[in-house]
């Protein structure tokens, strides 16, 4: 057995793997050994690969360990898809209205319609 975890490759995913891979080879794998739906290992053994599976998708599903981890183990960065809101620069129009007034005051006119109080 390995000395250092490697949570890619406990899952059978590639480190360029999305969010949506990642989930889907943790459900399978999940599936695969959990206690009640296991056929092969027994035992021990199993329930060591069952929390090396959750440790895993633990550390692969939070964007922010999966980046610590990567920068410590030197794994590639993924590439960020065209798409992506981190990708550039995004614009978000923003509109400024001013509220409706009564001639009269200064406060926004308030409508309140009629109070039903169910029985």
């Amino acid at each position: 057995m390995c000395t250092q975890f490697d949570p890619y490759r406990v899952l059978g995913v590639s480190p360029a793997a999305t969010q949506d891979e990642i989930t889907h080879a943790y459900r399978i794998r999940l599936r695969a050994h959990h206690p009640d739906t296991r056929q092969t290992l027994s035992g021990h053994i199993a329930d060591e690969h069952l929390q090396q599976i959750l440790t895993a998708y633990a550390q692969l599903r939070d964007p922010a360990r999966r980046a610590e981890y990567d920068r410590a183990t030197g794994t590639p960065q993924r590439p960020i898809p065209a798409d992506h809101p981190a990708a550039g620069a995004v614009s978000i129009p923003v509109t400024h209205r001013s509220p409706t007034t009564d001639a009269n005051t200064t406060a926004p006119l308030l409508r309140a319609g009629p109070v039903r109080r169910h029985r």
